[in-house]
């Protein structure tokens, strides 16, 4: 997985705020490698249920509650 072009921080930010984000991220950028940063796993499921539908490559890291999604073509 390349490393990602745009980071969007929604960190502290309620559902759907975060998948609103990554949707405009990929509207305004699409095929591009994006860095999602999230602290809730509701969020976490929902962007990368997003960008798996629309046909990224998802991968998912944890760190100390804060969740870091690769998303990627």
């Amino acid at each position: 997985m390349k490393e990602a072009n745009q980071t969007i921080d929604a960190r502290g930010k309620l559902c759907p705020e975060p998948v609103v984000l990554t949707r405009k991220a990929m509207n305004s950028f699409p095929g591009e490698a994006l860095l999602v940063l999230v602290d809730s796993p509701v969020a976490k499921e929902n962007v990368s249920r997003l960008a798996e539908k629309q046909g990224y490559k998802v991968t998912v890291d944890e760190h100390n509650g804060d969740y870091q999604i690769n998303i990627d073509r």
